[in-house]
């Protein structure tokens, strides 16, 4: 059974996170063309091995070069980091963590944004059913 990957990211981990993720795989020297302010390929090496350890990538030798991939599909990697941080920060509460984001000076939300906010309320109410 393999273990749920550990949620805290830094900031660079995030970055070398969404590279692996828009590719689908990638190696060291293709993150490293993805990141702003990149650090040297050995800092990014040594980077995509500690997420390894953490449990978010893994690779596959090709050749003399490893190719990473996540170890958790995108939405499931969101939905575990959202978990841990509405248990966290909200009491496990989901109406907590929705008014919180709601209530962020910098979320203007458009017409189209709060119609489906909507239509996912009411999906879940009938769910719920």
């Amino acid at each position: 059974m393999r273990k749920e990957p550990h949620v805290h990211l830094t900031r660079r981990e995030r970055q070398i996170m969404d590279a692996v993720y828009e590719r689908g795989s990638a190696t060291v020297s293709e993150v490293l063309t993805e990141l702003p302010d990149a650090p040297s390929y050995s800092a990014v090496r040594a980077l995509m091995r500690k997420l390894e350890e953490k449990g978010h990538l893994r690779h596959d030798a090709s050749g003399p070069r490893y190719v990473y991939q996540a170890t958790l599909p995108r939405d499931r990697a969101r939905r575990s980091a959202l978990e841990r941080l509405m248990r966290t920060f909200f009491d496990g509460s989901p109406s907590r963590t929705v008014a919180a984001l709601l209530d962020l000076p910098a979320t203007e939300l458009t017409d189209a944004e709060l119609d489906e906010v909507a239509d996912l309320i009411e999906r879940a109410r009938r769910r719920g059913r």
